[in-house]
């Protein structure tokens, strides 16, 4: 008599590590359902319906592991006890050290998952822009605290220099696409963060 064995056990945070891979290099519009449960370990419609209901909402659950780690190189960023300047040179560094590293897909997942998507998944694309609207904004609230505090001369147009510091760090994940590497960016940096420099 033939002894079978026990079923691999579902791994759920395994299963959402390479659906995050996937998302992260294709996009969410281009990630079809197909490859997300081949990728996932070869899981059967029924299993992942039965242990996600659908793609959008193990996107979410994709995002939300993303944030709580690869993402967690803006933390910085509401870290009272460095100086404002401090925490966004600081969030910039690691987040352009973590996107043009090979261990994982180029770039970065909340920038170029959903730029562009099908009328259908435009919550997807809202999603995403509201995420990177909480990064801008703890930036402003940095730059604020600097003025506040006379880091930065009180003339400081801080809704501008937001801008300028936020857009270095989303254009960061095309230049790491491009295969531009770390020491050049993080050169770039450097020369950014003169700009902070001169505003006291």
């Amino acid at each position: 008599m033939v002894r079978t064995g026990r079923p691999r056990k579902f791994n759920r945070e395994e299963a959402v590590s390479r659906a995050m891979m996937l998302f992260w290099e294709h996009g969410y519009d281009s990630t079809s359902l197909a490859e997300l449960k081949k990728g996932m370990g070869g899981i059967s419609s029924a299993s992942f319906y039965a242990a996600f209901e659908s793609k959008d909402a193990l996107f979410k659950e994709v995002l939300a592991q993303y944030l709580a780690t690869f993402g967690q190189v803006s933390a910085s960023l509401t870290d009272p006890s460095l100086s404002p300047r401090t925490a966004i040179e600081l969030t910039i560094r690691s987040s352009a050290k973590m996107q043009t590293e090979q261990t994982h897909p180029l770039g970065c997942l909340v920038v170029l998952s959903a730029n562009t998507c099908s009328a259908d998944n435009v919550h997807i694309r809202e999603l995403l822009t509201k995420e990177r609207a909480a990064t801008r904004h703890k930036i402003y609230a940095c730059i604020k605290r600097a003025v506040m505090n006379g880091e930065l001369a009180e003339a400081t147009d801080i809704a501008m220099l937001t801008t300028l510091f936020n857009t270095f760090l989303e254009g960061i994940s095309t230049e790491a696409r491009d295969g531009i590497p770390f020491e050049v960016i993080n050169a770039a940096v450097t020369k950014l963060m003169e700009v902070w420099d001169m505003s006291k």
